[in-house]
C-alpha cells in the first residue's frame, strides 16, 4: 500500500486503469466519480486524499483522485500514482484569469506553463519545460469544440501562493508584497499568459521527467482584471464544464 495515497496497484484490479482524472479538492473527485463514473469504489480517503475506482460510460476503468491543494502535495500523489501504474494524467481545476477577453465560465486548456513552484525544483531545473502533451491538449480542444464549450488554449502561470503569489492585497490578511511581486499580474498579462493556477507547472514537469502524459483543463472561477474574488455562484458551472471536456475526451480516446 502507498503511504499517502492509501491503496496499491493490486486494489485497481485485473483490469486496472492507466488513466487518472486529477482534482485538488475531494468534494469534486467524489462528483465526478458518482456523476460520471459506473461501478464506482472508494479505494481510500486517507488524509483527505479520496480516490475512486470506476468505469466510464464505454466500460473502461479510470481511476478519479485527489492532489490536495498545491505543488507539494501533488508531486507526493503523483509519484504513487505512477508506482502504481497510472500513465495517463488530466488535472481538472480551476483558475483565475488575466486577460479580460477570458470571462468567467469559460475553461482554460493549458499547453504549458510559466512554473514558479519550490516543489518543481526538485523535479527538474527552473530552465526545464513546463509542458503538456500535444496529443492529449488537442484532444481536449476538440472535445471542447464539440460540446460548444468557450475555451482559451495558451501558457498558464502555476505559482505556489494563492494571495501574494498571486498578487492578491484586498482579499489576504497581507496587504504588503515583496517588491518583485508588484505588478506581476500585469507583467504576466504582457506576456500573454491566461491564467493562474497552483498545480500543473509541476505535474508538467514531472510528466517530462517520469515519462507518462499530463494535460490539464480548469474552469474559469475568478476575472483578475475586475476582482480578487472567486465568484462562487458561477463556480459550479465552471468546472462542470471542465470535467465534462476531460471525461469526454477519455471517453473518445480509448473507445
Amino acid at each position: 500500500m502507498k503511504y499517502h495515497i492509501g491503496f496499491s496497484q493490486s486494489d485497481l484490479g485485473a483490469d486496472a486503469p492507466q488513466s487518472v482524472i486529477l482534482s485538488g479538492e475531494p468534494e469534486r473527485s467524489h462528483y465526478i466519480a458518482q456523476t460520471y463514473l459506473k461501478n464506482t469504489k472508494l479505494l481510500s480517503q486517507y488524509r483527505g486524499l479520496h480516490s475512486y475506482l470506476g468505469n466510464l460510460p464505454n466500460g473502461k476503468p479510470i481511476l478519479v483522485a485527489t492532489s490536495g491543494m498545491g505543488a507539494p502535495s501533488l508531486s507526493i500523489v503523483v509519484n504513487e500514482l505512477v508506482q502504481v501504474g497510472i500513465k495517463q494524467f488530466i488535472r481538472v481545476g480551476t483558475c483565475g484569469s488575466i486577460q479580460p477577453f477570458i470571462l468567467i465560465g469559460d475553461i482554460v486548456i493549458s499547453q504549458a506553463s510559466l512554473c514558479r513552484q519550490g516543489a518543481a525544483l526538485d523535479i527538474a531545473p527552473p530552465e526545464y519545460p513546463a509542458v503538456a502533451d500535444p496529443f492529449l491538449t488537442v484532444a481536449l480542444v476538440e472535445t471542447a469544440r464539440r460540446l460548444n464549450i468557450p475555451y482559451h488554449l495558451g501558457i498558464t502561470a502555476s505559482v505556489d501562493g494563492f494571495y501574494e503569489g498571486q498578487e492578491r492585497v484586498e482579499s489576504s490578511a497581507n496587504p504588503y508584497l515583496q517588491s518583485w511581486l508588484k505588478g506581476i499580474t500585469a507583467q504576466y498579462r504582457q506576456l500573454n499568459i491566461l491564467n493562474y493556477e497552483m498545480e500543473l507547472g509541476t505535474l508538467f514537469k514531472m510528466a517530462g521527467v517520469y515519462g507518462f502524459t499530463a494535460a490539464c483543463v480548469c474552469g474559469v472561477v475568478a476575472q483578475r482584471t475586475a476582482a480578487e474574488s472567486i465568484v462562487m455562484a458561477d463556480k459550479d458551472a465552471a468546472v462542470k464544464r471542465a470535467i465534462e471536456v476531460a471525461i469526454q475526451t477519455i471517453s473518445q480516446e480509448q473507445s
